[in-house]
């Protein structure tokens, strides 16, 4: 299982048609299982999400940086986000893992995920400059003006989208993950 999650994150149109018509999740033995192959499903999302972005110029540093996946808080992924990056190169930029405790500096993320229970959601987005996708947790995750959340549905996958919080960050998102996505809110 552990193999097809890494062809999955290096093949964005099975990711998709996956999502679309399979789900991603099957009963596990145990409820470790299922949540060890919860989040190697996110971490395949996280890096599929940077080929469907257009960001602005002025999320990078440089025109030769990364995109960077940051993950603030818990890191449920664990190391397996940095194996699925490992090589990855996106639009002409690598793209690398890494552990922030605090908001990041200007253009040194353009992917962060809020994992765990963050006591103040809507500050933590509000204190993130423009140009950074923001991906967390639960339909409230949307709600406080995140981009993304991770919702669990009959034991799948799945996310929600708040387009109109991508809009005000300045991201242009693919109409292929929009079409996918449980729901989108404008």
């Amino acid at each position: 299982m552990k193999q097809q999650v890494g062809k999955l994150a290096r093949n964005p149109a099975v990711l998709i048609s996956l999502v679309a018509g399979f789900g991603l999740l099957r009963p596990c033995p145990s409820r470790a299982a299922d949540q060890s192959l919860e989040y190697q499903v996110k971490a395949a999302f996280l890096l599929n999400f940077t080929k469907f972005i257009e960001w602005p110029p002025a999320a990078f540093a440089q025109t030769d940086s990364p995109i960077a996946i940051c993950i603030m808080g818990d890191d449920p992924p664990g190391s397996t986000l940095d194996r699925m990056v490992a090589g990855e190169v996106v639009n002409g930029r690598k793209v690398v893992a890494r552990r922030i405790r605090s908001e990041p500096t200007p253009h040194s993320c353009q992917v962060v995920f809020v994992g765990g229970p963050e006591k103040d959601v809507p500050t933590v987005l509000a204190s993130l400059g423009p140009g950074i996708l923001t991906v967390g947790e639960g339909e409230a995750f949307v709600h406080d003006g995140g981009v993304i959340a991770f919702i669990i549905e009959e034991r799948r996958v799945r996310f929600v989208i708040n387009q109109a919080a991508a809009q005000r960050a300045g991201l242009k998102l693919s109409s292929k993950l929009l079409s996918v996505a449980k729901s989108v809110n404008k």
